[in-house]
C-alpha cells in the first residue's frame, strides 16, 4: 500500500513538473479555464440558491392557501349542518338545492369519491342533454 502511495506522489509529481514546464501561454489557459470552471459553479449555485428560495416561498404561500380553504371548508359545513338542521322537516323538493353544497364537501374530503361523483354528473349531464334534444 505505500508502494501504491509513494507511485501516486510520483505520478502527481510528475503532473506538477509538467505544469512548471509548460510555456507561460499555457499555464494563463489552464488558469483561465479553471476560472471559467469556477464562474460557471457559481453562477449555477446562484441559480440553485434562487430557485430554492423561490420554491420555499411558493410552498409557504400553498401551506397559509391550504390553511384557509380547511378553514373556509370546515365553516361551510358547518353552514350546511345548520342549514340541513333547519330544514329537516321540509318536503324531498329541497334535496336539489343541498345537493351542490354536498357534492362541494365530498369533493374536498374524499378524492376517491371525485372520479364517482363525476361519473354520476356525466350520466346526469347525458341525461338532461337527451330530454333537451327530446324537447
Amino acid at each position: 500500500e505505500v508502494q501504491k502511495l509513494n507511485q501516486q506522489l510520483e505520478e502527481k509529481n510528475g503532473e506538477i513538473q509538467q505544469m512548471i514546464n509548460q510555456p507561460p501561454y499555457e499555464k494563463e489557459r489552464e488558469i483561465l479555464r479553471l476560472q471559467k470552471s469556477l464562474a460557471e459553479r457559481e453562477k449555477a449555485q446562484a441559480t440553485s440558491d434562487v430557485l430554492c428560495r423561490s420554491l420555499t416561498d411558493e410552498t409557504h404561500q400553498l401551506q397559509r392557501k391550504l390553511a384557509s380553504t380547511a378553514e373556509m371548508c370546515q365553516h361551510l359545513a358547518k353552514c350546511l349542518e345548520e342549514k340541513q338542521r333547519k330544514e329537516k322537516g321540509s318536503s324531498d323538493d329541497q334535496i336539489p338545492t343541498e345537493r351542490p353544497n354536498q357534492v362541494f364537501l365530498l369533493l374536498l374530503y374524499n378524492e376517491t369519491s371525485l372520479q364517482a361523483l363525476i361519473g354520476s354528473l356525466q350520466d346526469e349531464n347525458r341525461m338532461l342533454k337527451q330530454k333537451v334534444a327530446h324537447v
